[in-house]
């Protein structure tokens, strides 16, 4: 591709070398000169992302003291968010009815992640008939994800095959295994190798020896993109210059924690769970995901990703964390013992800790007239609160970023108890992004104060 100096290039300009494809994040070069940035197709682009977790969080230690404006110090689960105060909204009291089983059948209580972007009741059965509802992630996707390689991302940091329940109780796998769905009966299936994602982002696809060949290359695709890239630089401003250095060099320390990965994992047995390219801890392998989708947003690979932290009845134990020996699941039945509840609670700061390193990647990515942050809401939360008593009402919820000036943050905001749906938050925020629906699963209505 020749570049020209002083002409304008497409938000859709890409450079091409040998099986691979790099696309570029927003650069000045992209706004006509003279040009408000409203006026061109430059125009910042709104994103979404959706993480869920499990077993609800720790009484007492997500709840802010008061409503309104935030204070400096959040409650302990929330720690981790207190750099991004401005910019976060906490709901507490929502129902998240969806997840309580249909009338007149039991079970439900660990089955049903499926219902946490969809508001709707799953459908009790373990075959092949599933039906859930449209989520709103693949809803936003289908309007703003059109026009990218990726219209969604789908993401997962556990193997549905290892460390985790057999499901049971007649509910279907499929409930537990994915929180995206493109319609009641399509659920999509959540990546859990980074490097796949990393070669759907960025490789020109062929087959799977081509894509091993490709692995054990020692080169990057940046070395084949090289001259394009020079010549990129050379003809481009400073601040063009400095934003093209800072995603590249993001780029490579991906290819290199990969490469790390996959060497990591090549000497395990043919027949051991974990495919080729996936991190041994959870720690790494979350924020390489992460890490993958603020790349993707950053270079509009995509606008709209999710992210299942855990699948129910997870044994799964985070040596990272202040309680490295409790095993989630186990944890959450706490006994209401105050000693149980504060190592549920390290478990809880932990997955937040998580969160907080996507958003501080979104914070301090450029993008137009801000940042990938002011640009991008991201939801996360639990279908449960407390997940010892397995109730479903004041449910954790948390909503990060600017969306573009459509969400105001620093506040907490209370509804009262078992009266307000989890569909209410979703449909408010289907709003957010100019979708106007009457309804969405269990919703009474928008949210107030929101």
């Amino acid at each position: 591709m020749n570049f020209l100096t002083k002409k304008h290039l497409s938000r859709r300009t890409v450079l091409r070398g040998a099986g691979s494809v790099l696309a570029l994040p927003l650069l000045d070069a992209m706004i006509p000169a003279g040009v408000a940035l409203a006026q061109t197709a430059a125009t910042p682009k709104p994103r979404f992302v959706g993480c869920f977790v499990p077993h609800g969080m720790a009484p007492g230690y997500w709840v802010p003291d008061k409503e309104g404006a935030l204070d400096a110090t959040l409650p302990f689960n929330w720690k981790a968010l207190e750099p991004f105060r401005d910019q976060t909204v906490i709901l507490s009291g929502l129902h998240s009815r969806s997840a309580e089983p249909p009338p007149g059948a039991t079970g439900a209580d660990h089955w049903v992640a499926a219902a946490f972007m969809c508001a709707n009741k799953p459908r009790k059965t373990a075959g092949a008939d599933v039906y859930a509802g449209t989520t709103i992630d693949q809803i936003i996707a289908q309007k703003i994800g059109r026009e990218n390689l990726m219209p969604s991302m789908q993401l997962a940091v556990e193997d549905p095959g290892a460390n985790s329940s057999n499901c049971g109780e007649g509910y279907s796998c499929t409930y537990t295994n994915t929180i995206s769905w493109s319609s009641p009966t399509d659920p999509l299936p959540m990546e859990l190798n980074p490097q796949v994602v990393f070669e759907r982002m960025f490789g020109d696809g062929g087959t799977v020896e081509v894509r091993a060949r490709r692995r054990k290359r020692d080169g990057s695709i940046l070395d084949s993109l090289s001259g394009s890239l020079s010549r990129l630089r050379n003809e481009s401003s400073a601040p063009d210059r400095m934003r093209i250095d800072t995603y590249t060099e993001n780029v490579r320390e991906i290819e290199r924690r990969l490469q790390i990965a996959m060497k990591a994992s090549t000497v395990a047995p043919t027949d051991m769970s974990v495919p080729v390219g996936v991190p041994q801890t959870f720690d790494e392998h979350i924020k390489l995901q992460f890490d993958l989708l603020a790349l993707a947003f950053q270079a509009d690979i995509t606008r709209v990703g999710t992210l299942l932290f855990a699948r129910d009845l997870t044994g799964r134990t985070y040596p990272e964390c202040e309680a490295p020996t409790v095993g989630f699941h186990g944890g959450s039945h706490h006994g209401e013992d105050p000693r149980r509840i504060a190592e549920l609670s390290k478990i809880n700061q932990y997955h937040v800790k998580m969160l907080a390193h996507l958003i501080a990647n979104l914070a301090k990515t450029q993008d137009g007239d801000g940042t990938l942050l002011d640009h991008s809401l991201v939801l996360y939360g639990s279908n449960m609160g407390n997940s010892n008593q397995h109730v479903h009402y004041d449910v954790p919820h948390v909503l990060v970023g600017g969306l573009n000036g459509k969400l105001k943050g620093g506040r907490h905001i209370a509804y009262p108890s078992k009266q307000v749906p989890t569909g209410n938050l979703l449909l408010t925020l289907l709003d957010r992004y100019d979708i106007h629906q009457e309804s969405i699963g269990d919703s009474t209505g928008r949210l107030e104060n929101l």
